[in-house]
């Protein structure tokens, strides 16, 4: 049966509920406003502590979103939050579907390539995703999403140098109860766009067994015509049909002990990236015009199971967390952007990781112990193949494969030296160890390093190897990361805090080595056939204070980072098309203040803000990042550093009127600007400024349960990039040397396109 005729049944089944809504108000009492909802404690578990603890207890920078409130902001999938939080973008990569670009407080990556590890870590269910492929993803059925700002290398361990996002998916409940969710949205646009969406979300949840056994079953289909629109062949761009089912079970056989399983699959295929050349077309347009479509396929299944065990020692709780995932990915894409076949390539990924932590939490006098093992290990491999005709006939085709292994061992203690002051005292010891296998991007008889058929290695570049294939190579780093800090209550609705951390991201390889004597140099500079880690020092000092009626709230802090041996894609233009090599390049400083606010004017209004700012200077430069002189100089310590926006703020409002027998209707406007920020080390590509206005008005109908929805996303319609990646293809040179961002990047560019303004209506059922 066609997709959309399940949206047709799924309307229809609405229509048949709504008519006699009028006729069936609520049951008497006190009506929950939206505003209400919104204002009542949001509990995380980011402390990892026995009990979860309400976000303003805690003395992180951290924002978090419970369900009332990803309902109300529309979320489907993580970079639905990129404007709703100050210094947090959390953009997609674009390269291929799913592909996280994550960036917090100007600290994330400007790359596709699988082999660099991410600076923000992404958390599902408290399990570490290890790669940054297929994480931007829809979400379903969620229950809280936290964002956590600052290292969080204690608790979270590997790779969240700039943050984490831990998204909590929805857990059995021990009532009967029933979701349906569905979506029609579109772009609401001249002829220049393309095709509308549809989703159909449901879930189903209850006792199974009483008392001892909760389950709960939840599905998404969507079907996605294509929101852009490609010059070049009339058509469409962008289709999609994907899948998402997620089953879980909670079993409690005694009053101490529980266990929560969650098992999940996804399957998705359609198009490839929404290419835009950026040397021929206009940065601030959707313009399409290339000549070939692509694709892209991804699946994952994902699994976790947690067991929690009250124990008396010290009124605790032992907890453990299994997770496994396995994923592949496979896609075409016309990096070149235009109506010529002049730069295809293609990709092929697969991983598998499993991962467990075991944790104890507990009380002993004034001091909170929270201590644990964790151990991560995963495999991948990756194909590059590029076509490049105007260069040669023959495809380039190269890659790699990972073994990577990951030991933790971490504790912190809560030390209660006043009723009003808390110190925090805590050490985490990492140790990772990478053996990789890198096939180089070249010319030669088709072949797949996923699959195995690619030429041998030889021995070691280092050594000589006079195939000239690749090398093989292992590594390990070891990182000891502490953290000191305080908790002051100068009363009880005010709270100050500060802290010192240190962050850690480990080496690693470049899987897509495409200038092989450019890499060589690099490995006779450095060497080593892998590029170093990357280490900070982080300082923070904030408050957050709650108004004594509850109405408001003010959170703010301060925050200096120091990173040494920044990693770095670094992007240069040769032979193979766009070269791309990871090194360590600078020392860097950066400084920022974050302000978020909100509060209830009336029990129906409320009135949200945020502020962040950051200012971001090179330190120590090692590379020559500008790319113009073949010396390091003032040129390079003056650029500006990559996806570091100097400014974001925004203001929300939510509004609940009371319609009497009529029900209710929820009116909540967002507004969010982010500054512009370079895209390459060079400043070559960059991504312009933009301001995000989303809207959602709700109407609650007197059929407990029921809404209807009309929202919109991006309505100013400002166009974003994924990345704004040089290409060897030139296009108008860039405007002047004295503007640091030229309209035309120096040469042409692969920017792939997120979607603009969308208009869309949904449905909402709860039983």
């Amino acid at each position: 049966m066609k997709f959309k005729s399940i949206v047709s049944t799924g309307a229809s089944v609405a229509a048949f509920v709504a008519m006699g809504a009028v006729a069936h108000a609520q049951e008497e009492g006190e009506r929950e406003t939206a505003v209400s909802r919104v204002l009542q404690k949001v509990t995380i578990s980011a402390t990892k502590k026995a009990d979860v603890e309400n976000v303003q207890d805690v003395p992180l920078s951290v924002t978090a979103f419970n369900s009332d409130s990803l309902d109300a902001l529309n979320v489907t999938d993580l970079q639905s939050l990129s404007f709703s939080t100050p210094n947090v973008s959390l953009d997609q990569i674009g390269t291929v579907r799913g592909g996280a670009n994550f960036a917090i407080r100007g600290l994330g990556v400007n790359s596709s390539i699988v082999s660099i590890d991410p600076a923000v870590g992404t958390f599902i269910d408290g399990v570490y995703i290890g790669v940054a492929s297929g994480v931007v993803f829809e979400l379903l059925d969620l229950d809280s999403i936290e964002l956590l700002r600052g290292p969080q290398g204690l608790l979270f361990g590997r790779n969240t140098t700039g943050g984490a996002v831990v998204v909590n998916t929805g857990n059995p409940t021990d009532e009967f109860e029933a979701k349906l969710r569905v979506n029609y949205e579109g772009p609401w646009a001249d002829d220049d766009r393309g095709g509308n969406q549809a989703t159909v979300q449901a879930v189903i949840s209850g006792p199974l067994v009483e008392d001892k056994l909760n389950g709960k079953i939840a599905v998404m289909f969507t079907d996605d015509d294509g929101y852009f629109k490609n010059d070049f062949t009339g058509d469409d761009h962008g289709a999609l049909e994907s899948t998402l089912i997620r089953g879980a079970l909670e079993y409690t056989p005694t009053s101490q002990l529980s266990f929560l399983g969650k098992l999940e699959y996804y399957d998705a295929d359609g198009d490839g990236a929404a290419s835009q050349n950026r040397g021929f077309s206009d940065r601030d347009s959707f313009d399409l015009n290339f000549d070939e479509t692509g694709n892209e396929q991804n699946e994952i299944i994902f699994g976790s199971l947690r067991t929690d065990y009250d124990i008396e020692f010290g009124d605790g709780t032992i907890t453990n967390i299994f997770g496994y995932r396995d994923y592949e990915s496979s896609s075409r894409t016309d990096i070149d952007g235009t109506a010529f076949f002049l730069f295809h390539s293609e990709a092929a990924f697969e991983q598998e990781q499993i991962s467990n932590e075991l944790r104890y939490a507990g009380t002993f006098g004034n001091a909170e112990v929270t201590t644990g093992v964790y151990y991560f290990d995963q495999e991948y491999a990756n194909d590059e193949v590029r076509f490049l005709p105007t260069v040669t006939a023959a495809g380039f085709f190269g890659g790699g494969q990972m073994d990577h292994t990951v030991y933790g061992i971490f504790g912190q203690v809560d030390y209660q030296f006043t009723e009003k002051l808390t110190g925090i005292f805590g050490l985490r010891y990492s140790s990772e160890e990478k053996d990789a296998r890198v096939t180089y991007v070249r010319p030669r008889a088709e072949c797949s390093v996923v699959a195995g058929t690619c030429p041998s290695t030889g021995t070691n570049a280092l050594l000589g190897d006079t195939e000239d294939n690749g090398f093989e190579d292992s590594d390990d780093w070891t990182s000891w990361t502490p953290k000191v800090g305080f908790q002051y209550y100068p009363q009880d609705n005010l709270q100050v805090y500060g802290n010192y951390t240190k962050g850690f991201r480990s080496g690693g390889y470049n899987f897509r080595i495409t200038d092989v004597p450019a890499f060589e140099q690099i490995v006779a500079d450095t060497g080593s056939l892998s590029f170093d880690q990357e280490e900070l020092d982080s300082f923070e000092l904030g408050f957050k204070f709650d108004t004594e009626d509850g109405r408001g709230q003010l959170n703010a802090a301060v925050f200096q980072t120091i990173i040494t041996d920044m990693q770095r894609e670094v992007n240069t233009v040769g032979t193979a098309g766009v070269v791309q090599n990871i090194i360590n390049t600078a020392d860097a400083t950066l400084t920022g203040l974050e302000l978020e606010g909100r509060y209830a004017v009336t029990d129906n209004l409320l009135l949200t803000a945020n502020v962040g700012l950051i200012d971001a200077e090179y330190d120590d430069v090692f590379f020559d990042l500008s790319g113009t002189t073949g010396v390091i100089d003032g040129d390079d310590l003056g650029l500006a550093l990559p996806r570091v926006p100097e400014s974001t703020y925004g203001v929300g409002v939510l509004h609940d009127a009371d319609l009497g027998n009529y029900g209710s209707f929820v009116s909540r406007v967002n507004v969010q600007h982010r500054d512009e920020v370079a895209f390459t080390d060079s400043n070559f590509g960059w991504i312009q400024e933009a301001d995000y206005v989303d809207a959602n008005f709700t109407w609650n109908t007197p059929r407990e349960g029921l809404a209807f929805s009309l929202y919109g996303k991006n309505l100013l319609d400002e166009v974003q990039a994924g990345g704004d990646t040089q290409t060897p293809f030139p296009g108008p040179l860039s405007n002047g040397v004295d503007e640091p961002f030229g309209e035309f990047p120096a040469a042409g560019t692969f920017s792939p396109l997120s979607k603009g303004r969308i208009i869309g209506i949904e449905l909402n059922y709860t039983h």
